[in-house]
């Protein structure tokens, strides 16, 4: 039986569309160099018009700078109630109301502030530094070969049957090390299922969609999460409320990664295979030929590996689990919290897969000496040059935008409209969920649409006790599942190459018929298991309740 075309004239003109409208979307570097200078005209606009809002605000006390005049006047200042009279303690927080005036970046005080703090606006951008440790220890095991290896290992023992759920469920582990998901184990998975006489293109999707379209949910804190947190955090800081973990979303990714995983596997048994049918061979080329693989290196790889990591946890644990440890509050005696562990979780993550690495590297002699390894590393920073450009505009980008109080003067007035209209929060997450589905069409990627949505919408939110971790999710459920259909995917050219291995006059119109059908599936269930989540008030990790404390 012939492999039925997934493609036709009128999706291809479609796609062409898409294509050539999304070839307009500049860098998205440069995208936030043209949102500045709208801030700077908006911002000189609004001030020019007199805009303004009234609101009350929390306010911290600088308690640090009482205690030091305090210490200065002898330590004999005390607080007074101005009602009874009677000595008071002083408070952590006061709520005051106050005015904000939309402040002009083109002003003689806008243009200082934005020469002035132009460094310190990036030196003070937190995400750099997360992400560079982060990568560090991970960008070490993949050129080590450790990521690849264990992808290999997965593929040949996984028996027949449970071939598909387990190259869908490593796809969705696969989000901490993003570049070995789309590049080796996609072209594996659809190896894999020519080998057990099953269509290659219907691996190529399983695999794709488990990357892909479940990016956002992991049973591991990725650097996506480190990213999303320091982001979120930044607006938290310059809003006065608490900040949150690096876990806020932990429990709600694990029981997305199977629930969507399973979602996954039913869509390339129900829908994909029997669309495409049998494969016919002469409609493509053989199965690729993968480069030579020295299996007993690769075994004494990870049987380094194995000893290492059971050394390293050993270690974390008696850092961690004894009454005293250095990672344990040190007041309190807590682990999970704010504490020492979570604080340094980050390194921690980043550290086993650097220790994983040069343990993989040492066996399989793929990564000998601490040259390689710091070579690894600089090579891994080496490729994040365009990120960190991204990252300085982000950087300028935020700090403008805070600076002009635009971000305030919009929370306060949506929040005003929200109140008025008595709106469920609900209604506004899945409304948030659908706007967040059709941006990552234009602009894919996790960081660029966090930035310009986070100012916005946690004070929106925080006004109807949405806690910030429940718009993040949210965030997550419309980020991911398109990202498999947009033509400004950076990997959908290669998915396209690697599908013309099997089906030559393959095109992105192809990738696409194949990839809607996940995309919708995992957008739909993934909404329904964050509407259940909602509803029950299930926390959505360690110290992460679904409302905001009262």
């Amino acid at each position: 039986m012939a492999t039925t075309e997934t493609g036709s004239s009128e999706s291809s003109g479609f796609l062409d569309w898409i294509e050539r409208v999304g070839n307009k979307v500049p860098n998205p570097s440069i995208m936030f160099v043209y949102l500045i200078g709208v801030v700077a005209v908006l911002s000189a606009l609004l001030a020019w018009a007199g805009v303004s809002v009234t609101d009350e605000v929390v306010i911290p006390v600088p308690r640090d700078e009482f205690n030091q005049i305090n210490e200065h006047l002898g330590g004999t200042y005390s607080i007074y109630d101005s009602t009874t009279g009677e000595p008071a303690t002083l408070p952590d927080y006061v709520v005051s109301e106050e005015t904000f005036d939309v402040r002009s970046l083109l002003s003689v005080d806008g243009v200082r502030f934005f020469f002035s703090s132009f460094v310190d606006n990036f030196a003070g951008f937190g995400v750099v530094a997360t992400v560079l440790i982060a990568m560090a220890g991970v960008g070490v095991a993949e050129h080590a070969g450790l990521m690849a290896a264990l992808i290999r290992k997965v593929v040949k023992i996984a028996p027949p049957r449970w071939l598909a759920f387990v190259l869908i469920f490593v796809g969705v582990l696969s989000s901490v090390a993003t570049d070995a998901g789309y590049l080796i184990l996609v072209p594996l998975a659809a190896a894999a299922f020519l080998s057990v006489g099953r269509h290659p293109l219907a691996g190529l999707a399983a695999a794709f969609a488990g990357v892909g379209a479940v990016f956002g949910a992991n049973l591991l804190i990725t650097p996506s999460d480190s990213m999303l947190t320091e982001i979120t955090n930044e607006v938290l800081s310059s809003a006065g409320m608490d900040t949150i973990e690096v876990t806020q979303n932990f429990y709600f990714a694990i029981v997305s990664s199977f629930v969507l995983a399973v979602v996954v596997l039913l869509v390339t048994v129900l829908v994909t295979e029997k669309r495409l049918g049998a494969y016919d061979a002469a409609g493509g080329a053989d199965a690729p030929e993968e480069g030579e693989v020295d299996e007993a290196a690769v075994s004494r790889g990870l049987r380094f590996t194995l000893w290492a990591m059971l050394v390293y946890v050993v270690v974390i644990a008696l850092l961690t689990l004894p009454p005293g440890a250095p990672l344990r509050d040190p007041e309190t005696g807590d682990i999970i919290g704010t504490t020492p562990f979570m604080a340094s979780l980050i390194f921690i993550i980043s550290l086993a897969f650097l220790v994983a690495g040069v343990a993989y590297g040492a066996g399989a002699r793929t990564l000998v000496g601490g040259d390689a390894a710091v070579n690894a590393i600089a090579k891994t920073f080496g490729s994040l040059g365009g990120l960190l450009v991204m990252f300085l505009m982000i950087a300028q980008f935020i700090a403008v935008f805070n600076w002009s109080n635009l971000p305030t003067v919009a929370a306060v007035s949506a929040a005003e409209l929200l109140e008025q209209a008595n709106v469920p929060a609900i209604v506004l997450l899945l409304a948030f969920i659908l706007v967040i589905v059709v941006l990552d069409v234009i602009l894919p990627g996790l960081v660029p649409k966090w930035v310009i949505f986070a100012p916005v919408f946690i004070p929106i939110f925080a006004t109807l006790d949405v806690a910030p971790q429940t718009l993040l999710a949210a965030y997550r459920v419309g980020d991911s599942p398109v990202n498999v259909l947009t033509p400004l995917m950076v990997y959908l050219p290669f998915m396209v190459t690697v599908a013309q291995r099997y089906k030559k006059d393959a095109g992105i119109g192809t990738i696409i018929a194949l990839m809607l059908p996940y995309a919708v599936a995992v957008l739909v269930a993934w909404t329904v298991l964050f509407v259940l989540w909602f509803v029950l008030g299930i926390p959505w990790g360690p110290g992460s309740p679904v409302n905001l404390p009262g």
